[in-house]
């Protein structure tokens, strides 16, 4: 049996010849390449065959990448996101500050236009804070007696009269507003001057005018205005308006409801009227009553009067002439 190597084992052309060969095999399609451009519709073909093949390879690489871009990206998104929350929080404070300024600064204007037109001085002052006592409706200003604000003085805004100041502290004071039950102001109708007084009602922010007649002259809308008749409010700031007009025909009197026009629940910077009330003198006091006696009025004594001149006496009738007066008998008296 004849023994032949395996075709691999089979020694052909030497390897020199090869290596010479395929040196000048790649030298002419280097020089084709390069001169004629034969060589490119290959080139994409092998790059078009091999690009999945690329892409495949690297995939590993990509992952691994875009994983760690991915985490760095997440905690630095996180980071902007808590970075911008905080700048919101922070902007929105200041535009909530802002409005409240521009809210201020709009009725400081208000004030300081009204205080233009009063016919007495005024104190610019600010509200610090309600009453402690819930029932009650009042305020504390941060004015005092060191500010020379005094019991009784008016207190207003831009738009009519918010109460009267009933309590003073060194630094502070209390003003009862016009809604308070204990509170009254004497008022009259802007269209027609009628006269009343208007009551507050409490916890509902309204005022009431009391024992009015049915008939009187009282539509809803009119105005309602300070009269000056206490002594206490300036004629002409403005009150209230009228919301409701109850006629009771049956009744004596009538029911009216008004809302204030000022700031009593809204406003926080007030003015002080610090014209002082010009308030009555109180009457003298009457003399005691005897009992069984009435009372007659003290007359005062006349002074620098000339006295009246003497007149001259009647003639005295003689004794001839005047008959001597009848006897009579004076009755027993018995003593017990």
């Amino acid at each position: 049996m004849e023994y032949s190597p395996p075709p691999l084992f089979k020694q052909g052309a030497p390897a020199r010849v090869k290596v010479t060969v395929f040196a000048c095999i790649s030298v002419a399609l280097l020089v084709l390449d390069a001169r004629m451009h034969v060589l490119d519709l290959v080139r994409q073909g092998a790059a078009t065959v091999l690009y999945p093949l690329q892409m495949l390879a690297l995939v590993p690489r990509d992952a691994s990448v875009n994983m760690g871009s991915y985490f760095s990206t997440l905690s630095a998104l996180q980071k902007e996101v808590r970075e911008l929350k905080s700048t919101q929080m922070a902007s929105a404070q200041l535009m909530q500050q802002a409005q409240l300024q521009m809210a201020e600064n709009a009725q400081l204007r208000k004030l300081m236009g009204a205080r233009e037109h009063l016919p007495v001085t005024s104190m610019m002052s600010e509200i610090l804070y309600d009453a402690r006592d819930p029932a009650s409706r009042k305020v504390v200003l941060d004015r005092g007696t060191r500010q020379g604000v005094a019991l009784g003085l008016p207190v207003i805004d831009n738009a009519g009269v918010v109460g009267q100041v009933t309590r003073v502290f060194p630094f502070t004071a209390e003003v009862t507003l016009l809604t308070d039950r204990e509170q009254a102001i004497p008022v009259q109708v802007l269209r027609n001057g009628l006269r009343s007084v208007a009551y507050g009602r409490g916890q509902s922010g309204v005022l009431d005018l009391r024992f009015v007649a049915p008939n009187a002259d009282i539509v809803v809308g009119d105005v309602l205005i300070t009269s000056g008749m206490d002594g206490i409010y300036p004629a002409g700031l403005a009150v209230a308006k009228v919301i409701q007009v109850e006629s009771n025909a049956g009744g004596v009197f009538g029911r009216v409801v008004c809302q204030p026009l000022a700031g009593i629940d809204r406003n926080r910077q007030l003015l002080i009227l610090m014209a002082a009330p010009d308030v009555l003198p109180r009457p003298a006091p009457e003399a005691p009553k005897v009992a069984g006696k009435k009372a007659l009025p003290k007359m005062t004594p006349l002074e620098n009067v000339a006295p009246l001149p003497p007149k001259e006496a009647p003639p005295a009738p003689s004794a001839a002439l005047t008959p001597p007066p009848p006897a009579t008998a004076t009755p027993a008296v018995k003593t017990p």
